[in-house]
């Protein structure tokens, strides 16, 4: 019996959030939990935030499915869908792709050498949507905070699903909390069923803001393109920033805007190619 071909694999990036991607079009990709989280350990893995799957679709040029390095299965990736956009660009030789995802389907552009647009769909604010575990009837603003009950360090925070949950606090200052410490307890906060992608921001104006992200199954992260999705719908629902504006992270700048005629998130940023090889064996089983 012959042994089985090599596992090729990509690494990407985009802004600094990378990505080992496989392509399972041809052929299937076994993942599991304790696979993906082999495959992403970056001591005696190839190491990464997430592992990407693509795999075929009926309804789009491509599935991309998404593990995080814990190992579990998520919805929504925007900076991974900014890469597996760009391959498929390169591939057929177009500047529209189609996406589809457990978080919605997706279209995205090419926007310039290396820069990709994705239209990440309308943000979804009901309760039930996001989802919470009681119900809210304003998600602008709900009862959750960090700190004395008389002095919160944290409060009120806005609430979205973007293809994933969404928690994002408004802030002055982006250290006024340890988000490596704060963001795993309000990840897994009984409010959040699904659990939740805490992010604190801090508006610099109507056109700019800046954002820390503690990323739901990933820990803290250079980037995360939902998650400026998110402050994007949220802060534009509340009119603290405008229809257009630059989304900050430690990784580099998201260019957002929400579209006036049907509240679509639009979302521009860089694609990275890092390099490509097989898996080593001891990860390829």
């Amino acid at each position: 019996m012959s042994a089985a071909a090599p596992l090729h694999f990509r690494k990407m990036n985009g802004l600094g959030n990378d990505f080992v991607v496989f392509d399972a079009r041809s052929a299937p990709v076994a993942m599991t939990e304790a696979r993906a989280r082999a495959i992403a350990d970056r001591r005696s893995g190839i190491g990464c935030d997430q592992l990407i799957v693509m795999e075929p679709s009926k309804r789009a040029d491509v599935t991309m499915r998404i593990w995080n390095n814990e190992g579990g299965e998520v919805e929504s990736c925007g900076n991974a869908s900014r890469c597996i956009a760009d391959l498929i660009f390169t591939e057929k030789m177009t500047t529209r792709a189609t996406i589809d995802t457990k978080g919605g389907f997706l279209v995205a552009e090419k926007a310039g050498d290396a820069l990709v647009t994705i239209d990440n769909g309308a943000p979804r604010f009901d309760w039930k949507d996001i989802p919470l575990s009681e119900k809210f009837h304003d998600t602008r603003h709900i009862e959750l905070q960090v700190g004395p009950v008389e002095a919160p360090l944290i409060h009120s925070p806005s609430v979205v699903n973007v293809g994933n949950p969404h928690c994002i606090f408004w802030v002055k200052d982006l250290d006024v909390v340890d988000l490596s410490k704060v963001g795993p307890m309000l990840e897994h906060h009984p409010l959040f069923p699904e659990r939740a992608n805490i992010t604190l921001a801090r508006v610099d104006a109507k056109d700019h803001v800046t954002i820390r992200v503690w990323e739901r199954g990933a820990g803290l992260t250079r980037a995360c393109g939902t998650a400026a999705c998110a402050v994007m719908a949220a802060g534009a629902r509340i009119r603290i920033i405008g229809r257009k504006a630059t989304v900050s992270l430690p990784g580099g700048d998201l260019f957002m805007e929400c579209r006036e005629n049907d509240g679509h998130i639009l979302m521009t940023g860089p694609v990275s190619y890092d390099f490509e090889g097989d898996l080593p064996a001891h990860l390829a089983v």
